[in-house]
C-alpha cells in the first residue's frame, strides 16, 4: 500500500472543504437576500477581502494591488481588510474610501504596534486588529520583511483593545482556548485562520468553527473565516458551520492581477451570486437563517 504524508494545512482543509456536501430543499423557497450587519454596519454580502500585504503595481497600472482591491470592495460594498504596511501605505488605502480593517504584525517594537494603531483609528479605519499566528517562526520569533515579531500576552492584548473606541479583530484564531481570550479582551471580532498553513497539519478553520461557535456564544464576537475561500459554495459551507463571514484569498489574485478592480469585482460578484444560489436552493431567506441542518460529511 502506497501512502503519502500530507502535511500541507491546505490541502488538509481543501479535502475537508470538499468533504462538506449540501442537501437542497426547495419547496417554499425564496430568492436569498446576502446583506448583513457586521459591527454594526450593513454590507451587501457576507464576503470580505483578505489582509494583504506588500502587492505590487500589476501590469504597469498606476494603483497598487492593495489600492485595487479596496476599491473593488468599496463599489461592491464589503468589508475591506489589510495587512503589514507602513502608514503612508496605509493612508492609500484609506483615500479609496472602503471600509477598511487594519491588521497590524505583532512587533518586537511594542511602539511601533501602538503607533499603526493610532494612526490607523486617527485615518478613519473601520476597525484595527492584530494578527497572532505570524508571532513564531522555526527559529524562535518569527522575523517578517525584516521586521522581528515577539509574544503577545492577553495583557497587551488588552491594552490595545483600550487603545480606541474601535472595534478589535483578532486574526488567527484556530483553537477554542484563543477564542475564549479574544472574547474575555473585548474583542469585537475574530478570524478563523490557519494563515494559509503556516503550521504543518493545522486543524482546516471550518472543522474548529462549530466548537468556537459554541465556546463564545452570547459573547457577541462575530466571526470571520478563512482559509481556501473560493467560491460561494464554500462561503455557504463556512456560514452554515457558524461563521457569520467568510474572507477570501488567493483565489481573488489571478482576477486582480490580469483586470484590477474590474477583475475583483467580477470574481466577488460570482461568489456572490453562487452564494445566493446555494442560500436559495437549501431555503434560507437570509444570512443568519443559515444553519448546518443541509451538511451531511461525505
Amino acid at each position: 500500500m502506497d501512502y503519502t504524508r500530507i502535511s500541507d494545512a491546505n490541502v488538509i482543509t481543501e479535502k475537508f472543504m470538499d468533504s462538506i456536501l449540501v442537501q437542497p430543499r426547495y419547496i417554499d423557497s425564496v430568492v436569498a437576500d446576502l446583506s448583513i450587519t457586521f459591527l454594526g454596519e450593513k454590507f451587501d454580502m457576507p464576503v470580505m477581502t483578505p489582509a494583504f500585504s506588500h502587492l505590487k503595481n500589476f501590469n504597469g497600472r498606476e494603483k497598487t494591488g492593495l489600492e485595487e482591491y479596496s476599491i473593488a470592495a468599496k463599489e461592491c460594498n464589503i468589508l475591506n481588510f489589510c495587512g503589514m504596511m507602513e502608514n503612508d501605505q496605509f493612508q492609500k488605502i484609506m483615500d479609496t474610501g472602503a471600509k477598511t480593517v487594519r491588521i497590524v504584525k505583532p512587533y518586537a517594537d511594542h511602539g511601533k504596534v501602538i503607533d499603526q494603531m493610532q494612526y490607523a483609528a486617527n485615518a478613519g479605519a473601520f476597525a484595527i486588529g492584530m494578527d497572532i499566528d505570524h508571532i513564531f517562526g522555526e527559529n524562535g520569533y518569527d522575523v517578517v520583511v525584516g521586521e522581528d515579531m515577539a509574544q503577545q500576552t492577553m495583557e497587551m492584548m488588552y491594552e490595545y483593545v483600550q487603545l480606541t473606541k474601535l472595534p478589535f479583530v483578532v486574526k488567527g484564531v484556530l483553537s477554542v482556548e484563543d477564542a475564549v481570550k479574544c472574547a474575555e479582551i473585548g474583542a469585537k471580532a475574530i478570524i478563523v485562520s490557519h494563515h494559509h498553513g503556516r503550521v504543518p497539519y493545522a486543524v482546516p478553520p471550518m472543522m474548529i468553527l462549530p466548537e468556537i461557535k459554541d465556546a463564545i456564544e452570547g459573547s457577541g464576537v462575530q466571526i470571520i473565516v478563512d482559509c481556501g475561500i473560493a467560491t460561494g459554495a464554500d462561503v455557504f459551507k463556512a456560514l452554515a458551520l457558524g461563521a457569520d463571514a467568510a474572507a477570501v484569498g488567493r483565489s481573488m489574485m489571478p482576477s486582480l492581477e490580469k483586470d484590477g478592480v474590474e477583475g475583483v469585482k467580477s470574481f466577488l460578484g460570482k461568489v456572490g451570486s453562487e452564494l445566493r444560489y446555494m442560500m436559495s436552493s437549501c431555503g434560507f431567506a437570509r444570512v443568519s437563517d443559515v444553519d448546518d441542518s443541509v451538511l451531511f460529511m461525505a
